[in-house]
């Protein structure tokens, strides 16, 4: 079994239009751009974008076991959004996101998990509207992951950083967001490049002879 360290960190964001850039260029979209930030500090990391618009927490389910086929070191879990504007059960979503955590860890036990907080307007009511919004904090107080309280912030409700749709980021608004999951993500990065290159400079113990 090869237990060397791995030559790149492999971050898959697993999320729905957002993260799949719906209506801008693929570059634009904030996978992209966490990218080229990980990329101009020169840092071994490949940005796997597993978006796909209109996707809901029930196809990540569907999806999880097919995208950790390969190595997950970070998993960027942006998903909800559409469960919420459809009217889903909070319990539904929370139980799936649930499960995709719960499915990740039980393949690569020291993946780490970003988990992506989102909010809904208060069209279906403030009972679901609340409900929903205190999913993320709750999985990650209980599952133990890292949290972006809400990915949208600063964007979401802002008429210059969205399309015409009012919903989807245009590429200002995606700057944006990605310096938001920067944030986040980069210090667990920096924290493992470190956690590698100590691998990498400690002796091998080498059999008594």
């Amino acid at each position: 079994m090869d237990n060397s360290p791995p030559a790149e960190l492999r971050v898959v964001i697993l999320g729905n239009s957002l993260a799949a850039g719906y209506g801008v260029a693929p570059d634009e979209a904030f996978p992209a751009l966490v990218g080229q930030k990980a990329m101009d500090r020169g840092w071994p990391v490949r940005i796997i974008n597993a978006g796909i618009s209109g996707e809901t927490t029930s196809g990540g389910v569907g999806r999880i076991e097919w995208l950790l086929r390969e190595r997950v070191d970070i998993l960027v879990l942006e998903l909800g959004a559409n469960d919420g504007l459809r009217g889903i059960l909070p319990t539904v979503t929370r139980t799936n996101l649930a499960t995709i955590i719960a499915r990740t860890r039980a393949r690569y036990p020291d993946a780490a998990v970003i988990l992506a907080g989102m909010q809904v307007p208060p069209n279906l009511g403030p009972a679901h509207t609340e409900s929903f919004r205190g999913i993320f904090p709750e999985i990650a107080r209980k599952m133990n992951t890292h949290l972006i309280p809400f990915l949208l912030e600063g964007v979401g409700g802002e008429a210059e950083l969205n399309q015409a749709d009012g919903i989807h980021p245009n590429r200002e608004g995606h700057k944006i967001i990605a310096e938001t999951v920067w944030h986040t993500l980069a210090p667990i990065i920096a924290s493992r490049i470190e956690k590698v290159t100590d691998q990498l400079s400690t002796p091998t113990p080498q059999p008594d002879t």
